[in-house]
């Protein structure tokens, strides 16, 4: 299928008619239901279930063989221009490699490429690996490189978003610490709320965002700062953006919410009132040590805890009504970077529905802990004690749509959601440069199997990350690895039946590198899926590869704007 350019003025146009979405859908889901055996397949279980197998026989000839580099070529890299085969491979492995390679959205703007792409950090890190040389200095304190580069980029198309829609004012939601928050409102003029669940996360907000300020104020003084100081600095909400509420809620809780952030110092202090700034940062400092609990208990009961998240609201202590007094809300633009699971669908809802939201940026992440109709409440999935709404969900992160709802076959399970969640340009890096980090996987399925001779209920137990693994010899592994299941570490191991293991480690390799390949695929059915949404409730969208891949793995941000309003 032909994208069309998504030149500067194009960035709002959808890149897809809805003809094409719905064929492109269509595609999607038939070709993944062909491959579940794939998708749906956990790499620890290769011995215990013995996943070479399940290929069929003509791709284990051509596949058995091949070098970490030729998988990479091969398989993995839809780039790659010069494949040389070491056998001839039948067509039904060619046809695969090739259908998901087109069938996946584009991770890369090929009409906005980045000289360094390819490369593991983009061209802004070249001259310094850990500072941008796009981002003002003051905005990368506390920010790692990859936060630095999403900020920047994200933060530019939301203030392009602000321009086309008339709006000034933007809602952050999962803003975490506040970089975005900052970068929108101190660095690029707006006037922002955050909401964050995580209350130590807005404490965190607060005390960056003092800082800042203090930094800002010597810029001034030095008569160099250059930055669009906005009326007010950034609100910063401690809530929980419910998915069962309606957006009459969602507008309810911003309202009625007091913001975290305190009264900033103003600018040009005398040093006595700076320095007593400072002692009370340092003050807040304290604060967020989680031993000195009656401390930090004390000031969120006087100043936030009452509101901490919309579980523990009611509507009737609202003081304000959205439907009483709707001219108390202007317009907005919503953004998420990477707001995880269900958050990003109900963001979208929130912006098909809600009249004041004119625009928005969705970096969804996390898609394993999106619900679905057969699993409603997937492992890692965080939920609300209580909820402002008494029934269960009548609606689900996927599917979205309607049309993708009625096609056969497009369910997800949650390992395929999972899978889409890898990396699979870091992977493409470690196998050209021949990684050791490559016999993990090996490692854990061969672990796997002497668990299941032991203990067969323990079937994928969670063994979590052994540092260094990649490092150890596979019997010491073992040892740590039994004793996280509670199995003595000295189990006894056949040292035979551990090199057998050991010399299939390029199979495995290889089994994952053909499950990895369906994830972009995976993903772009997913995200189609809202575009789809979207589209089905007026409103066109286009999905853009905004960050660099081999940086920022989820790299697509949803972008929708509303019509404009005719008064």
């Amino acid at each position: 299928m032909q994208f069309p350019p998504r030149q500067d003025e194009d960035m709002f146009t959808p890149s897809l008619s809805p003809e094409q979405q719905r064929v492109l859908a269509t595609n999607l889901t038939s070709f993944l239901s062909l491959y579940r055996h794939l998708s749906d397949s956990y790499i620890i279980e290769f011995y215990t279930e013995d996943l070479w197998q399940t290929l069929p026989s003509s791709w284990q000839s051509a596949l058995k063989d091949l070098s970490f580099p030729e998988i990479a070529d091969l398989l993995l890299d839809s780039t790659c221009k010069d494949r040389r085969y070491p056998s001839v491979w039948p067509l039904s492995l060619l046809a695969f490699r090739a259908t998901a390679h087109a069938l996946a959205f584009p991770r890369e703007d090929s009409h906005n490429r980045d000289p360094s792409f390819g490369t593991v950090k983009p061209e802004e890190f070249q001259e310094n690996q850990s500072q941008s040389s796009l981002l003002g200095h003051i905005f990368r304190k506390h920010v790692k490189p990859k936060k630095q580069h999403e900020i920047r980029k994200l933060g530019t198309l939301v203030k392009r978003i602000c321009e086309e829609t008339g709006c000034n004012r933007v809602v952050d939601v999962g803003s975490g610490q506040g970089h975005l928050t900052r970068f929108l409102s101190y660095g690029l003029g707006l006037s922002v709320t955050a909401i964050e669940a995580d209350q130590h996360l807005v404490s965190m907000a607060t005390v960056f965002d003092r800082q800042l300020l203090w930094a800002l104020d010597k810029e001034k003084q030095k008569r160099s700062c250059t930055f669009p100081i906005p009326d007010s600095s950034p609100c910063h909400v401690a809530g929980w953006v419910d998915p069962k509420a309606s957006w009459k809620d969602f507008l309810k809780q911003l309202q009625s919410s007091p913001c975290a952030s305190q009264s900033p110092p103003t600018f040009g202090p005398s040093k006595k009132k700076l320095k007593a700034s400072k002692h009370e940062m340092t003050l807040q400092d304290k604060e967020l040590n989680p031993q000195n609990t009656e401390m930090t208990q004390e000031r969120l009961t006087k100043n936030e805890l009452s509101s901490f998240n919309c579980c523990q609201q009611t509507q009737n202590v609202y003081e304000k009504s959205v439907d009483d007094d709707q001219e108390s809300f202007s317009d907005f633009v919503l953004t998420g970077l990477h707001a995880c699971g269900d958050l990003s669908a109900t963001l979208l809802r929130h912006f098909v529905k809600c009249p004041y939201v004119r625009g928005i940026t969705s970096v969804a992440c996390c898609y394993m802990k999106i619900t679905t109709k057969e699993n409603p409440t997937p492992p890692g999935l965080v939920q609300c004690p209580t909820s402002l709404t008494q029934d269960g969900p009548s609606e689900f992160g996927y599917p979205m749509s309607g049309w993708v709802e009625g096609l056969p076959g497009h369910q997800l399970s949650y390992k395929a959601r999972e899978g889409s969640c890898h990396a699979i340009e870091d992977y493409i890096r470690r196998l050209r440069e021949g990684s050791e980090l490559l016999r993990t996987h090996c490692y854990r399925a061969m672990l796997e199997s002497f668990i299941g001779d032991v203990r067969p209920d323990l079937r994928r137990a969670g063994i979590q990350t052994i540092k260094k693994a990649h490092l150890l010899h596979f019997t010491e592994y073992a040892r740590l690895g039994l004793a996280r299941v509670g199995l003595p570490p000295d189990l006894p191991l056949d040292s035979r039946r551990v090199e057998a293991m050991l010399e299939q480690q390029g199979r495995v390799v290889v089994f994952f590198s053909l499950a990895l390949l369906l994830a972009p695929v995976v993903e772009s059915l997913v995200l189609l899926d809202r575009i789809i949404y979207l589209q089905e409730n007026g409103v066109g969208s286009q999905l853009v590869p905004l960050f660099n891949p081999n940086f920022s793995p989820r790299n697509f941000v949803l972008v929708s704007l509303k019509p404009q309003r005719k008064f």
